[in-house]
């Protein structure tokens, strides 16, 4: 198999971030990797491998080298989450002799690409067994959710800039039984005893269909939830391939970059750090370990691209061309939405020509504002040396998103180079071999 097919393997399961999640951890258990708890003390030995899971929808893994040598610590960061419509507790609307699911927007989407397909809801749920409260996934199988438009007939300016309103027209459908019951329909998922009862959950909605190539050649994947995820898992398999005798890699993907990362489990969050600090007491005594670890340390913030759009390259700026299947991109912003700098990129493009793959650079239209991503917010807590990347897509956001089956195969090729390269700063000069 592929290393591309392998992500798309991975895409076709991935429902939420916590199934995200469980699907990073299946890869890592496979290779190895020794699970840690955050409550527990780390007890850390070189050679080996490990992970730790914080609210079961973001991780963070790490390799502990046979020399430590280097201060040098080589990270990425990814994201889990997409956007979708999460659902509200009590969801059950009735309406007439039907039944809705009320939902409200989670990030940023294009809304009319949620509409007139089957969805499904997948996600997380507490249950009360016996006093012990236990999460659950739960990701129901079933073209179970329906959103519809209204007819052109009644809505004369659907096609000519209708806005959406998310409290009416993304209330979707799910049953016209008079006797339906949602809560029942979970219990019935998961197999609940009598004397089981669920407390709560985070449900979304997801999009069912499955990544498939597409293209004269096959040369393109069409799937949803694209961003972040064909970063996540091309990261995932580059850096458990890689190979490093003398430097710490750590690989980090969080959840809730697609609302401001500003959670327990965010990119903005403490999680990273904590993780880093503990590692480093773990074998270092000097109390400024931390600190020189740091300083000698560089990420790579790894968020999807935008590509030049054939329909409209008006929205691109005039003199950056991204394109499909023709190398991973590098991303700038003078607004520091992007951390790359001119050492930070230039150490991605010297890892691309030993990886002997293309890239290719972006900046946003001056008057067009870009979305933020993972570097700059999780230097508000560890602050590195950092670079924002990304494979090139079309339609980000959308229900169902569009990139290039090389590109994805390139960003595996050069995670695992970055990871495998030794990499040492000395005041702003760099040294990779």
């Amino acid at each position: 198999m592929n290393k591309s097919d392998k992500v798309i393997e991975l895409l076709s399961k991935s429902y939420s971030p916590f199934h995200a999640v469980k699907n990073i951890e299946s890869e890592l258990i496979k290779a190895s990797f020794i699970k840690l708890d955050e409550k527990d003390n780390f007890s850390l030995e070189k050679g080996k491998n490990y992970y730790v899971k914080r609210n079961d929808s973001s991780i963070i893994a790490f390799k502990i080298p046979a020399s430590l040598d280097s201060k040098t610590i080589l990270l990425t960061a990814t994201h889990t989450d997409s956007p979708t419509f999460k659902l509200k507790p009590k969801p059950e609307v009735k309406v007439h002799n039907l039944t809705q699911i009320n939902v409200e927007p989670y990030g940023s989407m294009i809304i009319s690409s949620w509409l007139d397909r089957p969805l499904s809801i997948a996600g997380r749920v507490i249950v009360n067994s016996n006093g012990n409260l236990i999460s659950r996934l739960v990701s129901l199988d079933k073209d179970l959710v329906y959103i519809p438009n209204v007819a052109i007939h009644m809505n004369r300016n659907v096609n000519s800039g209708f806005e959406f309103n998310c409290a009416i027209d993304t209330i979707p459908l799910i049953s016209s039984s008079s006797d339906f019951s949602f809560e029942k329909l979970l219990k019935d998922e998961l197999n609940l005893k009598e004397d089981e009862e669920i407390i709560s959950f985070d449900l979304s909605l997801y999009n069912r269909d499955l990544p498939r190539k597409v293209g004269y050649e096959d040369e393109f994947l069409s799937s949803p939830r694209l961003d972040d995820l064909a970063s996540s898992y091309s990261a995932l398999l580059g850096f458990i391939d890689s190979v490093n005798s003398k430097q710490i890699a750590i690989y980090a993907s969080f959840d809730n970059e697609e609302v401001g990362s500003l959670t327990y489990q965010g990119a903005n969050s403490d999680f990273l750090k904590n993780i880093v600090r503990r590692i480093v007491s773990n074998f270092c005594l000097d109390k400024d370990a931390f600190e020189q670890y740091i300083s000698s340390s560089i990420m790579l913030s790894i968020d999807n691209a935008h590509a030049n759009h054939p329909n409209h390259p008006e929205y691109s700026d005039k003199t950056t061309k991204v394109n499909l299947n023709e190398g991973i991109v590098i991303k700038y912003n003078a607004a520091q939405h992007y951390t790359s700098d001119s050492i930070s990129s230039s150490l991605v493009k010297i890892i691309c020509k030993k990886a002997d793959i293309k890239f290719q650079e972006f900046t946003n239209r001056s008057d067009l504002r870009g979305g933020s991503t993972l570097g700059n917010l999780s230097n508000s807590e560890l602050s590195l040396k950092c670079v924002d990347i990304g494979i090139p897509q079309l339609a980000m956001h959308s229900s169902n998103e569009f990139c290039g089956i090389k590109d994805i195969d390139d960003m595996i090729k050069l995670v695992e180079t970055y990871y495998s390269s030794s990499i040492s700063f000395k005041d702003q000069d760099i040294s990779i071999k």
